[in-house]
């Protein structure tokens, strides 16, 4: 789900020709394959970092993601604007804070902390982003986001304790945090898509991939070119993370807000890091602990605290 948080900000209020309707049936299976796609990410993540750097990780899905989302802009008919335009600037650094460094601190921390841990913690992205909203977003911090700010953070401390709960630290904390500082990016991403450019919301997701792409291929090269191929397994999850969570998951996305604006989805943003979790316990041995329920069930109350009562937005053209 990475910058789809960014993208999400991009649907201005637009007045559309009519779209055709979405069966239902066809939005239920939309949303499920989101919820697995967006959820198996984490665990498919933690199976690449076995033999692939962090970096490269980064560099390969990206680079997969770019082909697919550039390739769907241009058969939606979009054009792209020039390179001296400031987008480039504006999409270029979002895919930094949005892509390429969150990308890269989950892959490092999911080296020995757990991938439903780390789907946990990014899931608490949107309660970072309400005081970051407050100080660079005009968005007055009410009470009420407050108080579900509090209890949200207390959510991720959670997840920073023992399984018995003693008011010590677990020893891979710093691993931990830096899932944490992925999170916190994704909130930066989230008000600086406030302030962007409007853009085409498949315009603005191709731009991200491709710049994060550029980027992250170019350090990865620096940082000294593998000796040795990945193992199959590896390359799998590398190729899955690239046409599916990346690419694939946001041209559904993307179809989804066309037909029927972006509030429809918001209602499945819980339950990626739920599949993941369960992923993580089935397929990787993970532990799975009342802690991991407690810090999970903490953050979503506090999310629903301070969600807002705006409107939902009327869907742009993508």
């Amino acid at each position: 789900m990475s910058f789809l948080c960014a993208i999400r900000l991009k649907l201005r209020v637009t007045t559309l020709e009519p779209e055709s309707p979405i069966r239902p049936v066809v939005l239920y299976a939309i949303a499920a394959t989101l919820i697995l796609t967006w959820g198996l990410a984490y665990p498919m993540v933690s199976v690449a970092v076995r033999d692939v750097s962090p970096i490269w990780l980064v560099a390969s899905r990206t680079s997969i993601a770019a082909v697919l989302l550039v390739s769907y802009a241009k058969l939606r008919g979009r054009n792209f604007p020039s390179l001296l335009d400031k987008r480039w600037l504006w999409y270029g650094l979002m895919g930094m804070t949005g892509i390429v460094m969150p990308f890269f601190l989950f892959a490092k921390a999911q080296i020995t902390v757990d991938s439903g841990i780390c789907a946990i913690i990014g899931s608490a992205m949107p309660i970072f982003t309400i005081i970051l909203a407050h100080f660079f977003a005009n968005e007055a911090m009410s009470w009420r986001k407050f108080i579900g700010f509090m209890i949200g953070f207390a959510g991720v401390i959670v997840l920073f304790l023992p399984n018995n709960m003693s008011l010590e630290l677990i020893s891979d904390w710093r691993a931990q945090l830096l899932a944490v500082f992925a999170a916190l990016l994704y909130a930066i991403t989230t008000i600086l898509a406030k302030r962007a450019p409007d853009t085409p919301p498949s315009v603005a997701a191709a731009m991200m991939v491709l710049c994060a792409a550029i980027v992250s291929t170019l350090i990865a090269v620096a940082s000294g070119v593998p000796p040795e191929l990945p193992s199959m397994m590896s390359i799998t999850m590398l190729i899955g993370l690239g046409v599916g969570s990346t690419a694939y998951a946001n041209i559904l996305y993307l179809y989804v807000v066309r037909k029927t604006g972006p509030s429809t989805l918001a209602r499945i943003n819980y339950f990626p890091a739920i599949v993941s979790v369960a992923a993580g316990v089935w397929f990787l041995k993970e532990d799975f602990t009342w802690k991991i329920v407690i810090a999970f069930a903490v953050i979503v109350i506090g999310m629903l605290i301070s969600r807002s009562d705006k409107k939902p937005l009327a869907s742009q053209a993508l």
